[in-house]
């Protein structure tokens, strides 16, 4: 089996691609990688050491991906992951990338026959729809009540049947564009493929930023200092996202057996999540890190909200524990520990670039 992991060398990419490895030792796996972001040159001693074929390429080149051969399936992770993206510039780099550089993808599978398994995201769904839920402050985060509940939303997070229509960002349009053209290449060509639409992700040699991966930032900051705020929606820190550990979705797990039934799950479009029991607001976030470190960093309050920002994200996973019996098996207090031993035991490494 020949396994081409695009974004290779990203958070996602290299946990996938050494997960692969470890799973199916006799396979190839080939990690595909532009090394754009900051911190994902850190992951090519892991690759190696873990018997994982790196390429250096972009999937805005289609010769790159031609580059890599034949293939059986094609795991997509390369993506400029940043919903801020194209607010300040960049915006044709992520549309390139993102929506381009997906289609180059689709083209080199449907070239090989080779299976595709796609990772979404939760910010597909509209922004002024998830802020006009019903929330209700709480002393530690926005909730809502368990008796409401609407089209693709409830007490237990929001389903695939979330309506659509509205702005989502530049980056949700292009991953939502990108499962339009997935829908279609099944439907007319015949192309196998899955569609994850994940919530937040976390976990070791994730590169936090404000923007994203925000889970890492705010543990590698109270552990080596630097900035905090609470930004918009009042600047109090009651904003929820529910958090799945990188290899509880085995990604790793829930996609090796999407690959081996992919010929029952192909058109399926799931939400994966931590879902409810694995949700944090920025206040538990920060006192949870608190506790780990006992350090009180004095957090900022910025009152204003970013036009791409939503209150609230939790993921009902209900469509894909039905189809697959995965559920996600890692709590936040799990997550938080393995993130900050990480941190400990690389500090070298990756404090320059997370302080």
């Amino acid at each position: 089996m020949r396994v081409l992991i695009t974004g290779g060398a990203g958070f996602v990419g290299s946990h996938l691609a050494l997960s692969f490895k470890r799973e199916k030792p006799d396979s190839a796996v080939i990690a595909l990688d532009n090394l754009k972001r900051q911190g994902s040159e850190l992951a090519l001693r892991r690759l190696a050491e873990g018997g994982v074929e790196f390429r250096h390429g972009d999937v805005r080149n289609p010769e790159d991906l031609a580059e890599t051969g034949g293939l059986d399936l094609l795991v997509e992770c390369s993506a400029e992951p940043s919903v801020q993206a194209g607010l300040y510039g960049g915006e044709r780099y992520l549309i390139n990338t993102n929506l381009v550089g997906a289609i180059n993808c689709l083209d080199h599978a449907r070239r090989h026959d080779a299976a595709v398994i796609f990772l979404s995201t939760s910010r597909i769904y509209p922004i002024a729809p998830l802020r006009a839920l019903p929330l209700v402050p709480t002393e530690t985060r926005f909730v809502i009540p368990a008796a409401d509940a609407g089209p693709g939303w409830s007490a237990c997070g929001i389903t695939e049947n979330f309506p659509l229509n509205g702005s989502r960002s530049l980056y949700g349009a292009t991953k939502l564009c990108a499962e339009l053209i997935i829908s279609e290449y099944v439907a007319l060509y015949g192309l196998r493929a899955v569609i994850n639409r994940c919530g937040v992700l976390a976990g070791p040699w994730q590169m936090g930023k404000v923007d994203q991966g925000f889970v890492v930032l705010w543990a590698a900051r109270h552990l080596f200092g630097g900035a905090l705020s609470y930004n918009g929606f009042g600047g109090a820190g009651l904003q929820v996202r529910d958090v799945l550990h990188v290899e509880d979705l085995c990604l790793c797990r829930l996609i090796h057996k999407q690959v081996a039934g992919i010929t029952s799950y192909s058109g399926k479009i799931y939400n994966v999540g931590g879902g409810a029991d694995c949700s944090v607001s920025l206040v538990e976030l920060t006192e949870a890190c608190v506790r780990r470190t006992g350090q009180n960093l004095v957090i900022a309050s910025q009152p204003q909200t970013n036009p791409v920002d939503v209150p609230y994200y939790v993921t009902d996973n209900t469509a894909v524990t039905a189809a697959t019996g995965w559920r996600p098996g890692l709590s936040i207090a799990a997550i938080l520990d393995d993130i900050f031993g990480w941190l400990d035991e690389h500090r070298e490494e990756v404090e320059a670039i997370l302080k």
